[in-house]
């Protein structure tokens, strides 16, 4: 599983990735985690809110740090 998380590097994006790898570590999943941080490659997900949480290529989450509930399901736990 490829785990991205886009953002500028800010405290919420910073937060993201981390409760992001801890939630993929506890469940046991095979993942790798990047951190987005170019404008650019940003915007070519057409995500206009960071954080934003990327699985496998598909935009699951914007603008938000979501709860532990909703993040387990955003990962398919």
């Amino acid at each position: 599983m490829k785990i991205q998380i886009l953002g500028t590097g800010c405290a919420k994006c910073q937060t993201l990735a981390q409760v992001t790898k801890d939630a993929a570590t506890k469940a046991g999943l095979d993942f790798t985690l990047e951190k987005v941080t170019d404008i650019n490659d940003i915007m070519a997900f057409k995500v206009m809110m960071t954080p934003a949480l990327v699985v496998d290529g598909e935009v699951k989450l914007t603008g938000k740090i979501p709860s532990s509930e909703e993040l387990n399901a955003l990962l398919g736990v």
